[in-house]
Formats: structure tokens, sequence, C-alpha cells
């Protein structure tokens, strides 16, 4: 996905908060949620069609990650789901590296596995899942 196009910025305020530090410092270090670490995803609107900055948790195995369409146990997704489901193809920056990554969402046992995986990197998506009636959707991102 490397372009020159402008990215934009989410107009939510500790989301864009943690966007600007990551740009400022050139790394997802320097940033976290509940002293957890995060990485920054880009992805193209699946509306707009521009490109947009979305920080999310870090759950990582094997050089694949995932990313969990959470939005605190809210009864719709958040916006980014619809965002990768129109355009699967993402670039990543995990600290001061970055990749491009192909997206997919999963289910069954893969799912369970990334769900835990996602829970013990981030324990509150468990409590998450029980203020929702949706499953919570979980994206793999594989290296592209």
């Amino acid at each position: 996905m490397a372009t020159d196009e402008a990215v934009e910025l989410s107009p939510e305020g500790w989301v864009r908060d943690q966007t600007e530090k990551i740009l400022e410092t050139g790394t997802t270090d320097s940033v976290g949620i509940e002293g957890m670490k995060v990485v920054l995803v880009t992805m193209r609107g699946a509306k707009s069609g521009k490109l947009r900055y979305v920080p999310l948790m870090r759950v990582e195995n094997d050089g694949h990650y995932a990313l969990v369409a959470s939005k605190g146990g809210a009864p719709e997704h958040p916006v980014w789901y619809f965002n990768l489901r129109a355009n699967p193809t993402v670039t990543l920056q995990d600290g001061t590296g970055t990749g491009e990554y192909t997206v997919r969402e999963v289910d069954g046992a893969e799912r369970e596995q990334w769900w835990e995986r996602s829970v013990a990197a981030y324990p509150p998506y468990a409590e998450y899942q029980t203020k929702t009636d949706r499953q919570i959707p979980v994206f793999v991102l594989d290296p592209a």
C-alpha cells in the first residue's frame, strides 16, 4: 500500500492523539492502551476510498497479526471493520517496522485460537464479548 496519498487521522480524540504520537516518534512503542502495546494499521476507507490510520491492540503470533473488531463491546462493529471487508490489503507498523498484509476474517477453530491469543494480549476483550450479542469479529493478517 506504499503510496504518496495523504492519510486521514481519526476524528476520535484519543485515536487521533495516539496516531499523532506514533507519527511524531516513528514507533508504536511510544503509545499503548492500559500499558499494553498497539500497532498502527493503514487501511483504505470502504466508502471514501481514502487511506486511514487506525491504532489497534498488538496481537501477534509467528509473524501474523490479529485485529479484533470489539468496539469496546458495542452492539455494532467499528467502522474500520467495513474498511477491511471492502479493502483487505493493509500496511501494519509494529514498533518501527512496517509490512504489507492481506486481511481475512476468521471463524471456527481458527477464530477460537486467535481469540484466545487476543484475550491473552488484551484481557478486556473477554469482558467486551459479554457486553454484546454479536460475536466480535477477528481478522488475521498474513504477510503479503
